[in-house]
């Protein structure tokens, strides 16, 4: 259950780390979508750096580590192709295919938080008790701050601005 909770909290906080950076990117022209991809890149890496020293990764962890890490990059890539995608086809899409569009990132995120999970679990099992403490205090503070943010962009999911990928 535990491990579930840490999963779901990690998820809650890339997805807002991803909602709060495509908004502008969804909100202005096809062309400013590149910087905002270049914004959530950089702040998906600053999390996986803050994440890394708050959870004191050993030279032990490192292999696990890398494989978290590298999936939160992926979902990063992915989602972020999805969105300009969505941004670039704003103006010429149905509502039919708006819905299509939608489905397609929600599966997208559903599959991200999935590979996000099975990267993460061999990882926490390999933490120290006072490592999954610290595990479980960072993600159930980052649950709960970036929660309120994605839960605010989720509310606009069907606007170009539809936020949703995997952050712990």
């Amino acid at each position: 259950m535990k491990k579930t909770l840490v999963a779901l909290a990690a998820t809650l906080a890339v997805s807002a780390a991803f909602a709060q950076s495509s908004a502008p990117a969804a909100a202005s022209a096809p062309a400013a979508s590149a910087p905002a991809a270049t914004h959530r890149e950089a702040r998906v890496e600053e999390r996986i750096t803050e994440l890394h020293s708050a959870l004191k990764i050993t030279p032990q962890q490192e292999d696990q580590w890398s494989k978290f890490a590298d999936v939160m990059r992926e979902n990063t890539h992915t989602m972020g192709d999805l969105y300009r995608q969505r941004v670039a086809q704003r103006d010429t899409m149905t509502a039919l295919d708006d819905m299509k569009q939608y489905e397609q990132i929600t599966q997208a995120n559903a599959e991200g938080t999935k590979r996000l999970v099975d990267a993460f679990e061999p990882l926490y099992a390999s933490l120290s008790p006072d490592q999954k403490k610290l595990a479980d205090a960072n993600f159930r503070g980052s649950g709960r701050e970036h929660g309120r943010g994605a839960g605010h962009h989720h509310a606009h999911a069907a606007a170009p601005a539809a936020a949703s990928v995997t952050k712990p």
